[in-house]
């Protein structure tokens, strides 16, 4: 419910959250302080891998032990409640929904070349709401999937059915993200209904769509503001979801997936994890809280007809952030924590590799912003831009960071079971940023960060500092912008950086080929951004230095969060020229109703507006309007538009 409850109370919880003066987030923690400093465990030599639970019996112990802790340690704190009354964070039993009102390895393959999602990684498919097959454009909005022909005179409506599987209630459901792989059709989603992600298959033939299967998989919500719960690596469908440790039998709360079917019963879940699948280190033997979230990997092999998933867990901290590289699925965790102060949060990095092979970790110290702050190098070393403080990505977590900035380097060589930290060398001081929310992205050789105003509404500003920090070298430059840093993108070999100073959007060049370097704005007046995600962005290069870049934009001064209930007013499309923007035109939206009979899903929590380069062409996804446009003379000239929504034309689907 959740999802549901924000959307009802949308303005109040929004101002609740970023209602407030952020000033006590950036007391100075620093990351050098011997005090902060990861301990180095004394043994001779780690294993290299964690080690799993040799038995479903050693797995009880283990909890049996941990909820023992937990009892003596909540007879502690009800001792010194008077004393520390306001600053507890919510217990590890409790769900990440509770503490917020009740919520490549880089492929050259033919398919990269013409992705239309602006993934972090070319060879690694993010979820995202519109996929290619074939000469179609398949879309997933407010709970129904849809596929429109773009033939090359002409575009068509083909087929729509709903995102979920027939016979189910889906009033308490969020269907979020799709994938496409060969001829079948996956659906990312949570139902709060049926308590868990469900998986949800279709089969793709000539545009039209037909239910396979729904699976469902015991979790807990795995939403982030700005992460992707699932990734495509070929046939591979990888997905993350956690899972908070509660009372009685945490066993019981494992992951399990069941094939649903009318009738469907608890009974036939089955397991996904067992215990010789399940990690940790030896910590957390020591904490309660290194064991009150259990972190699932699962791989599931969509070349079968039948979905075939193995899953490989940890046991950590609540606090989490994942990236996904072409071999491995990070995980870095942390205990939540009270933003603010000069602590440090002790933390731990987790890589489980994709081939489901034993994971490893390593001990660290402070939490990334999300996903972006993450670069797994050619040279084999993970680099992460941290803070001293956060509570990770889970829901808004990625909104909320505090402290100092580090870059920590560490050799991929240097994981092992988790008994030995990273050292101080692991760590570069970097310049602190002072702003609302904050901002990083590897761009090439650099990590790129700054402030901008995220969720909150839209404040006047004289403008923000731009860091771009070269991870081979060191190298720091401080660079001045005159606006907020609100979105960092990569732009061929450079960046571009999005922002507004409360009245216009900006779009600024940072060419990165030497000294890293500001060029002029692009200014496009009275705007904001419609989307705040990273796929509400795409560039496609058309030579060495040139390309043209997409944004869905919006009215003056709209705050960051309206984008869940109002659409994007158009798509601007931009033209580079050896770092020289000029705008070229935009594709705007006509009919923005949303009279649909929506039954799931009825908040756009990815949102609902896309710029698609496709062979050649140019469209803007907006709501249910799908707008071509063409370049004529560096103009773009709207050429055709089709309504897909629901009505237009519907096939009905039935259950095998």
């Amino acid at each position: 419910m959740m999802r549901k409850i924000f959307a009802i109370g949308l303005v109040v919880l929004i101002t609740g959250i970023f209602g407030y003066s952020f000033s006590s987030y950036f007391l100075r923690a620093s990351m050098n302080d011997p005090a902060v400093e990861p301990e180095v465990a004394e043994v001779s030599k780690p294993e290299k891998t964690m080690k799993p639970f040799v038995s479903e019996d050693a797995l009880k112990e283990h909890f049996k032990k941990i909820a023992e802790k937990q009892q003596r340690d909540r007879r502690e704190m009800q001792k010194s409640a008077s004393n520390t009354a306001g600053l507890s964070q919510p217990s590890p039993a409790s769900s990440m929904a509770d503490s917020v009102s009740t919520k490549a390895e880089e492929s050259k393959s033919s398919k990269d070349d013409e992705s239309i999602t602006n993934n972090q990684h070319a060879g690694v498919d993010e979820g995202g709401i519109v996929k290619v097959h074939g000469d179609h454009l398949v879309i997933l909005r407010r709970g129904r999937l849809f596929t429109v022909k773009v033939g090359s005179n002409s575009l068509a409506p083909v087929s729509s059915v709903n995102a979920y599987a027939p016979g189910v209630n889906p009033s308490n459901d969020w269907y979020d993200e799709m994938l496409v792989s060969k001829n079948t059709v996956v659906v990312i989603g949570y139902s709060y209904g049926r308590g868990g992600t469900e998986i949800n298959l279709f089969d793709i033939n000539g545009g039209s769509l037909k239910f396979r299967s729904s699976y469902h998989l015991k979790s807990n919500d795995y939403y982030s503001s700005r992460n992707y719960a699932s990734r495509l690596i070929g046939d591979k469908l990888v997905f993350y979801t956690p899972q908070y440790i509660g009372y009685g039998d945490p066993t019981s709360q494992f992951p399990a997936v069941r094939k649903w079917h009318k009738g469907a019963t608890n009974d036939e879940f089955k397991k996904i994890v067992s215990a010789t699948r399940v990690y940790r280190s030896p910590r957390s033997e020591e904490s309660a809280n290194s064991s009150s979230a259990l972190h699932t990997v699962t791989v599931c092999d969509l070349a079968s007809k039948d979905m075939q998933c193995e899953g490989t867990a940890i046991l950590g901290s609540p606090g989490r952030i994942f990236y996904v590289s072409a071999k491995s699925v990070y995980v870095w965790t942390s205990e939540w924590d009270r933003l603010g102060g000069d602590t440090t949060t002790s933390s731990m990095v987790y890589s489980m590799p994709l081939d489901g092979s034993a994971p490893s970790a390593l001990g660290v110290s402070g939490v990334p912003i999300d996903q972006f702050s993450f670069l797994e190098s050619d040279d084999q070393h993970l680099n992460v831009l941290v803070r001293s403080q956060g509570n990770g990505e889970q829901m808004w977590g990625s909104e909320r960071t505090a402290g100092d900035v580090a870059l920590f380097r560490t050799s991929l060589d240097a994981f092992n079971d988790g008994s030995v930290s990273a050292s101080r060398e692991s760590y570069r001081n970097l310049p602190n940023v002072e702003g609302y929310t904050m901002q990083n992205r590897f761009v090439g050789d650099h990590i790129l960060y700054g402030a901008g105003n995220g969720w909150g509404r839209q404040k006047n500003t004289d403008g923000a500092n731009l860091y771009a920090v070269n991870w081979k070298t060191g190298g720091t430059s401080s660079l001045y912008l005159d606006h907020s840093v609100d979105r960092i993108e990569q732009m061929g070999g450079d960046a571009v950086i999005v922002g507004t100073n409360g009245a216009d959007l900006y779009f600024s060049p940072i060419d990165l080929s030497r000294m890293p370097s500001v060029k002029p704005s692009f200014i496009r007046k009275n705007a904001s951004q419609g989307e705040l995600r990273s796929h509400g962005f795409f560039y496609k290069p058309d030579g060495n230095e040139s390309g043209i870049l997409g944004l869905p934009i919006a009215r003056s001064g709209r705050s960051g969060y309206r984008h869940l209930v109002e659409g994007s007013a158009a798509v601007v499309f931009i033209r580079n020229r050896d770092m020289h923007l000029k705008e070229v035109g935009e594709l705007e939206a006509k009919n923005i109703s949303t009279a649909d009979n929506c039954r799931a899903s009825c908040v756009d929590w990815y949102g609902n507006a896309r710029p698609i380069f496709l062979r050649g062409r140019v469209f803007a996804l907006l709501g249910y309007e799908l707008v071509e446009g063409r370049l004529d003379d560096e103009r773009m000239r709207e050429v055709r538009r089709v309504n897909y929504s629901p009505g237009m034309r519907m096939v009905e689907m039935t259950e095998e």
